[in-house]
């Protein structure tokens, strides 16, 4: 029998897919890793994405219900954080760093008790200097908001991993890296959402990560 693979996130997992669908991958990371599990290991996983545009971590604790435990995922990655910093600097309903921290570890730990058999790993959230996250005239120091914010979530994210004995892909290093070998547009087109060379990035991280849990 085929182990499902849940992908939990935001708008960099959801990537436009088909909410009518629900086997629908969308065009980023998760439809990557599909296309490579799938080749290699034909018929040995499912792939379901439930990633939503928007979504802070108070809004997957929301639907963990109907979107994790009800899916009963064999393994589940979880890339959250930069929407809780995005719309504090935008509208200011963003989500502090405690309360982030304490949702996140709220909604791990009930996962973990619902499914006791689930593999899970956490994707730390990333920024890079673009067009929706760089400085105005408006907020002058909104790309320091920015890295300063989705640094907290980054450390919040490894305490979690760290609490819970999961392992946590740090995504910044990766980009930061990849942004001396190229222009930032070509990895984001506007600092938080993934090219298609971008989400090949994650996928590479994905996959290192997924094979250590598999």
């Amino acid at each position: 029998m085929s182990k499902c693979i849940l992908f939990q996130g935001d708008s960099i997992t959801d990537c436009g897919r088909d909410k009518i669908n629900s086997t629908s991958e969308g065009r980023g990371y998760p439809l990557l890793v599909k296309a490579e599990l799938g080749e290699s290991n034909p018929l040995d996983y499912t792939f379901l994405n439930r990633g939503i545009s928007g979504n802070r971590i108070v809004d997957v604790y929301a639907r963990i219900k109907s979107d994790i435990i009800n899916l009963k995922p064999d393994y589940m990655s979880l890339l959250i954080g930069v929407n809780d910093v995005w719309h504090e600097i935008n509208s200011q309903n963003g989500v502090d760093t405690d309360k982030f921290e304490k949702i996140y570890s709220m909604l791990i730990e009930e996962v973990k008790a619902a499914l006791p058999d689930i593999k899970i790993f956490l994707l730390a959230p990333y920024v890079i200097e673009g067009s929706s996250t760089e400085n105005c005239e408006e907020k002058p120091n909104r790309w320091e908001l920015f890295r300063e914010g989705v640094d907290e979530k980054i450390e919040s994210v490894k305490r979690v991993g760290q609490k819970f004995n999961l392992p946590v892909v740090e995504l910044q290093p990766i980009f930061d890296e990849a942004c001396k070998r190229a222009p930032n547009t070509h990895w984001s087109a506007d600092g938080v959402h993934p090219t298609a060379t971008g989400h090949t990035l994650i996928k590479r991280a994905w996959l290192s990560a997924f094979n250590t849990i598999k």
